[in-house]
């Protein structure tokens, strides 16, 4: 599965907490952007979610994507508000059998 986005994604494993954080990065072409146009990319990669999520007939890849978009959806207001720095990465920790963990296993990011 190939996901376009406003950021890279990555997972790393946490042999301090032995959990997995999923990390998010704003793609340098995305922070040079002017806010007006961040604001419709994000909408724009949350709809693509939604559609690609609608054709997917895999339960586990559909929860992970269904993650991934509200995930999306919670930085959409603060995207909106310019109130995250686009240069520091998300970490999120997951649980080792995170939906998300599995999504992201087949996942090629551009």
């Amino acid at each position: 599965m190939q996901i376009n986005g406003p950021f890279s994604v990555s997972v790393v494993d946490n042999t301090d907490t032995q959990s997995r954080e999923l990390h998010l990065s704003f793609k340098p072409a995305f922070q040079r952007q002017p806010l007006a146009a961040r604001v419709e990319t994000v909408y724009s990669h949350m709809q693509s979610l939604q559609e690609s999520m609608e054709q997917e007939s895999n339960d586990a890849t559909r929860q992970g994507m269904l993650m991934m978009l509200q995930i999306v959806e919670e930085l959409y207001p603060h995207i909106e508000q310019d109130e995250i720095p686009l240069d520091e990465t998300i970490v999120i920790e997951m649980g080792a059998s995170s939906p998300l963990d599995k999504l992201l296993q087949g996942a090629v990011w551009r």
